[in-house]
């Protein structure tokens, strides 16, 4: 998976990847992914800035109790509790997000080292190397199925009843 810095900062160069694995139709996922990270990181501000009011204003409550100014005091707490029902909520919205992005980025393909030739199928693959000849058998080798039902490993009826 690729990392969200490396998405955010090179998103041409992700698509060019994308395009050379010919599989055009995850481009838009690389635009969906940057707009959801935009969305997850307005949502961390808002939840950090929350935070902070919160922490400024438990010490206004402190200091208010202090003085006697209970009335005022509760007024605060109410606005505590406000902003902490805001940032559940939004720590909810938050992990809805960060869990799209995450199921999007697994679809966005690895990006390909340079010295890979591009090609559209194996007919273009390069043969950089080759050990030996092959070995052609003076037999037909039976299918992978045919070799487990020899050894019992493998119920093809039962399976077919299931299925």
């Amino acid at each position: 998976m690729l990392d969200i810095k490396f998405l955010r900062e090179n998103p041409e160069v992700v698509k060019e990847n994308i395009k050379n694995k010919f599989q055009e139709r995850k481009l838009p996922l690389v635009d969906e992914v940057i707009e959801l990270d935009k969305e997850n990181r307005a949502i961390k501000q808002e939840v950090e800035a929350l935070r902070a009011d919160r922490n400024k204003i438990s010490k206004q409550i402190g200091a208010m109790m202090a003085q006697g100014k209970k009335e005022e005091a509760e007024e605060l707490k109410k606005q505590v509790t406000a902003n902490a029902d805001k940032v559940e909520e939004l720590s909810q919205k938050e992990k809805a997000v960060e869990e799209k992005m995450k199921e999007i980025m697994m679809v966005i393909p690895n990006i390909i080292d340079p010295s890979v030739p591009i090609g559209k199928d194996d007919s273009e693959n390069v043969e950089l190397e080759r050990f030996g000849d092959p070995v052609v058998p003076d037999f037909e080798i039976p299918y992978h199925a045919e070799i487990m039902e020899s050894f019992e490993g493998l119920d093809l009826d039962s399976a077919r009843k299931v299925a």
